[in-house]
């Protein structure tokens, strides 16, 4: 887990920096890093850390070896349900903290609402931007080091950039917008995004309904969550011109 939680911030770190110093587009660079991420593994997959049983049988599927047992979370009752449910919440409730109850988090908070504000009152914009992606993505490598341990106990691809994560990144998106950008707000909104996949899988093995029905209800959801924050907004600006012209 540390491993994991360690390469992410330093992955996210390169991204953050070159935000931060170049003002390289985030969404750019860390696409960018995604593809170096996922061509570097293809390679090694499909090599150096191959599962040496796919050699023998002359398979090649791009996959490690099943890792020691030893690493595997513990499950929680008899089912999938792993111990990485529980960091997953305790961690959401320490962002919460950090980014609400301390002077480094609202900082952060400041510079995502208006950076011209923060970089006025002297806020080291540059600094705390950079620490911003690094505690993101240390995060990220946590999630995927709880996927790896608690899930699947290897590592496989398809050879595909997604190959690695399906559409983790997109539910996350989904999820966050669910949670109103919310850490506390994310944890139920992940548990039922969770269960809407999990179930769109047994629903289509029983009763042949398609799982991508899930995806297109995951695109409604970001549809109207988004449509919602915009009427939010223009309702607050009539109310505002509105009391300028009383």
């Amino acid at each position: 887990l540390f491993v994991g939680f360690l390469c992410g911030a330093i992955w996210a770190g390169i991204a953050g920096f070159l935000k931060a110093y170049f003002n390289v587009n985030e969404i750019l660079s860390t696409i960018m890093l995604n593809y170096i991420a996922a061509y570097g593994m293809n390679y090694l997959l499909s090599g150096p850390i191959m599962d040496p049983l796919q050699i023998k049988l002359g398979s090649f599927i791009p996959q490690t070896a099943r890792l020691t047992q030893a690493v595997d979370l513990p499950r929680l009752i008899p089912t999938r349900l792993h111990f990485g449910t529980i960091v997953a919440v305790v961690f959401a409730i320490l962002v919460y903290i950090f980014l609400w109850r301390t002077t480094i988090g609202f900082r952060i908070r400041m510079i995502g609402q208006n950076i011209q504000a923060s970089r006025a009152s002297g806020i080291n914009v540059q600094k705390y931007m950079v620490l911003a992606f690094i505690l993101s993505g240390a995060l990220v490598g946590l999630g995927g080091a709880i996927e790896v341990l608690g899930v699947h106990h290897r590592i496989f691809t398809d050879g595909s950039v997604s190959g690695f994560t399906g559409s983790a990144g997109f539910s996350g998106i989904v999820a966050a917008l669910f949670g109103q950008l919310h850490p506390i707000g994310t944890i139920p909104a992940s548990l039922l995004l969770g269960a809407l996949l999990t179930g769109a899988n047994k629903m289509q093995r029983v009763v042949q309904v398609p799982s991508a029905l899930i995806g297109a209800l995951n695109g409604l959801i970001v549809l109207f969550v988004v449509g919602s924050e915009y009427l939010r907004r223009h309702q607050t600006r009539r109310v505002e011109r509105t009391m300028k012209i009383e």
